[in-house]
């Protein structure tokens, strides 16, 4: 059994977070409404942190549903396997 520890940091910017794991650019895109803009368009080189802060996201909430995309991921690929 893997390690379920957070796969995400708050300091990664939202590129380096959707190029770990495609998935999370879903994320990314259901954050948009909210928002008020495309974060991937506006703000694609910001750390998750200054990203919650810049749009008054709870970045809580946003790092539980980045990493539990992580997570549904890792678990098809390893289903793959």
């Amino acid at each position: 059994m893997q390690n379920r520890k957070r796969e995400i940091n708050p300091e990664e910017s939202v590129l380096d977070v959707i190029s770990k794991c495609r998935r999370t650019e879903a994320v990314f895109r259901q954050y948009d409404k909210y928002a008020g803009e495309c974060i991937c368009c506006q703000a694609l080189f910001e750390s998750i942190r200054d990203v919650a802060e810049k749009y008054g996201l709870d970045m809580e909430k946003l790092m539980d549903d980045l990493n539990a995309a992580v997570i549904l991921s890792e678990q098809e690929s390893n289903k793959k396997e």
